[in-house]
């Protein structure tokens, strides 16, 4: 199997550009979705921990009723 040729422009071509600009923009979106990742998780931990907090003073109050 044979390698692609390789030219050795000095110039890059429109096509060379616009796959640059493209990884730019693409490697940032990668970093806004992890970043929104990120902070859905830390709000679904928020959210189970006043889960959990709930539960007990449910279970408080009923213990206490009884």
């Amino acid at each position: 199997m044979q390698a692609a040729p390789v030219r050795a422009n000095a110039i890059p071509t429109v096509t060379t550009a616009l796959r640059a600009v493209e990884s730019l923009l693409m490697s940032s979106g990668q970093r806004t979705a992890r970043r929104n990742a990120w902070t859905a998780v830390l709000e679904d931990r928020r959210r189970a921990q006043d889960r959990v907090e709930a539960e007990h003073v449910l279970k408080a109050v009923a213990d206490h009723r009884s």
